[in-house]
């Protein structure tokens, strides 16, 4: 089996010298490369790309995500995983989308850090325990949105949309005042005042309505 090469960027010594130790002295792993900035990762790994990325966010000069981004976008087909202490929704799905495919946390023990290498190699997606379950939550409706009847939230979602009181009306074949009674119902129920708070309310700045 091919050895697979693996290049980390973490900005405190004891934690880059820790995993290039625990990555070398796995069978099968080798680290080709180490840096402490995100600049000289930019170039470093754009010339001399690894199998594997374990990315910080927190670096000088830049962020891991930006890094992660950037290199996605030059067609890098590096495979990257984060590892970093932030476990807030937005940076978790920041970096999912910037192109990380694995997010582990640094209180993570030596037997899962190499697990989720693994994995990440094997075409997985390895997370925390705690971050999997940020991203499962992300796609269940809020408790606030469950509150709402079938023909309340489908008005909600065309609010979301930008359409008017009226252009809901004749896309469901019903009158401009019924439209506003389900409106002030939604309202109502959602504690709010205006669209932006029932939006925001129901469907969360993480979890936006499919458009």
């Amino acid at each position: 089996m091919d050895t697979i090469l693996v290049s980390i960027v973490e900005d405190i010594p004891e934690i880059r010298e820790g995993m290039r130790f625990l990555v070398n002295q796995t069978p099968g792993f080798q680290c080709l490369s180490v840096y402490d900035n995100a600049e000289d990762a930019l170039k470093g790994l754009s010339d001399a790309p690894p199998d594997l990325a374990v990315m910080d966010i927190a670096l000088p000069g830049g962020t891991g995500i930006e890094c992660i981004r950037s290199l996605r976008a030059a067609g890098s087909g590096i495979q990257f995983m984060v590892f970093t202490i932030y476990e807030d929704s937005d940076q978790v799905f920041e970096a999912l989308t910037a192109g990380a495919s694995g997010y582990l946390l640094k209180n993570s023990p030596p037997d899962k850090i190499i697990a989720a290498l693994k994995e990440l190699h094997g075409g997985g997606s390895p997370m925390s325990t705690s971050i999997a379950r940020k991203v499962v939550h992300s796609f269940r409706p809020s408790v606030d949105q469950q509150k709402l009847s079938t023909r309340e939230s489908e008005i909600l979602r065309l609010l979301a949309k930008g359409l008017l009181y009226k252009e809901i009306a004749e896309q469901l074949h019903i009158s401009t005042g019924t439209v506003r009674q389900h409106i002030h119902n939604i309202y109502d129920k959602l504690h709010v005042d205006n669209r932006t708070e029932a939006i925001n309310r129901a469907f969360g700045r993480n979890n936006p309505p499919h458009m």
